[in-house]
């Protein structure tokens, strides 16, 4: 029996909704509850976000969380 998660690279309902936790926690400076959401994704999903997210913005996962990470810290420290 194959795998399909694996070869059709599909993101499960459970792991978008993380996925979404997690964005929503950077956004908000709570990096615990980002980290606590975004290691609950299944490894198939994973995949498949990193897939998607590489087609689409050229940069996988992490790097784009880094990037807005910086921007975040950017901003907040000339608002504050």
């Amino acid at each position: 029996m194959t795998d399909q998660c694996t070869s059709t690279r599909r993101i499960s309902l459970m792991a978008s909704g993380e996925l979404r936790d997690a964005l929503t926690a950077i956004k908000e400076g709570k990096g615990p509850a980002a980290v606590a959401a975004l290691m609950a994704i299944d490894p198939h999903s994973w995949q498949a976000i990193e897939h998607r997210l590489t087609a689409l913005v050229g940069s996988d996962l992490r790097a784009l969380l880094f990037t807005t990470a910086a921007e975040a810290d950017a901003a907040a420290s000339t608002v504050g």
